[in-house]
């Protein structure tokens, strides 16, 4: 059985509609009104295999922010759905991938002990439109909401879409990792015998 949530979230800043499946191919829609945002979560989906359907439209006359991190929470969310009681899962998840000049190491601990680790190396050159900052609250809030503790660490780079594609691919690569069933986890995958 495939694994898939739908999330909605509708406020006076945004208004978003998520669907996504864990064991997909990589296909992907996606549409929030910042064109490298777009390209990012595509990245994320194609390199997780993971199916996702999205459509977000917020206040990007006052600026990006809320429109990026209401997507990190819905996305969160989505992921915490579509995991249900994580039997079975790796739990954890780790990936290293270079851009270019950048390489990012993510790690994922399906806890449901919500963390975030961000380390980005400082002077960065700005070379897109998208700030390297407002990244970091995506991030913040799809950890807090799918119960994730994320450490990701820009090892080097310059060019900021290059690390943050590094980052996004990685993320989707550890995040499919650390969600993966193993025939050997009967249950969840602590001593504890809860997360």
């Amino acid at each position: 059985m495939k694994r898939v949530a739908s999330t909605k979230r509708n406020t006076t800043e945004t208004q978003i509609s998520m669907e996504l499946c864990l064991d997909g191919q990589g296909n992907s829609s996606i549409s929030t009104g910042i064109a490298f945002f777009d390209h990012m979560l595509t990245l994320f989906a194609a390199h997780g295999f993971f199916d996702l359907n999205l459509v977000a439209s917020g206040d990007l006359d006052v600026d990006s922010h809320h429109t990026v991190e209401d997507v990190g929470l819905v996305f969160g969310e989505s992921v915490n759905k579509a995991l249900g009681d994580r039997k079975g899962i790796k739990r954890y998840g780790y990936a290293v991938t270079p851009m270019d000049d950048a390489l990012t190491s993510v790690v994922i601990d399906l806890s449901k002990r919500p963390f975030l680790v961000y380390n980005i190396p400082p002077g960065i050159n700005a070379a897109c439109n998208f700030d390297i900052s407002v990244a970091k609250e995506f991030f913040r809030a799809f950890s807090i909401n799918a119960g994730m503790n994320l450490h990701i660490n820009v090892l080097y780079g310059e060019n900021q879409h290059h690390i943050l594609e590094s980052i996004f691919k990685s993320t989707g690569r550890a995040l499919d990792q650390a969600s993966t069933h193993d025939k050997r986890i009967r249950d969840v995958l602590s001593t504890k015998g809860s997360l």
